[in-house]
């Protein structure tokens, strides 16, 4: 048996509405219809991602922040475009816009304090 690679991400978060909101709004993602009513999904390529309620004994608010350890990565069109929207929008910035490997490349803050990278290449 084989493992072939990664084929689903989900953030588990404090209040799923306004986690889906914020995606959906601040990062233009689409939700998937197919989602359970315990989460939404989003239709992300080539993997799906989603946001969903908590798993029984998970306690966000213990954790000094959530997905510590853990590099979440987007790929945008205009990374420079959404990290300006973002801080105008007040959304907090980890790491100001760079150039690099992956393209221009910033990280923020999402509503549940996971940390967020974003490249556009």
């Amino acid at each position: 048996m084989t493992v072939t690679g990664v084929d689903f991400v989900a953030l588990q978060v404090r209040d799923l509405e306004a986690a889906a909101t914020f995606y959906e709004k601040r990062l233009g993602l689409r939700r998937d219809p197919a989602g359970p009513p315990h989460a939404v999904v989003f239709a992300t390529a080539p993997i799906p991602f989603a946001v969903r309620e908590p798993l029984p004994g998970v306690d966000l608010e213990a954790a000094p922040r959530p997905g510590l350890g853990v590099a979440l990565w987007f790929k945008a069109d205009d990374a420079q475009r959404l990290h300006d929207e973002l801080a105008a929008a007040g959304v907090p910035i980890l790491s100001e816009p760079v150039d690099g490997p992956f393209g221009r490349t910033f990280s923020f803050s999402d509503p549940d304090g996971y940390a967020v990278t974003v490249h556009d290449r």
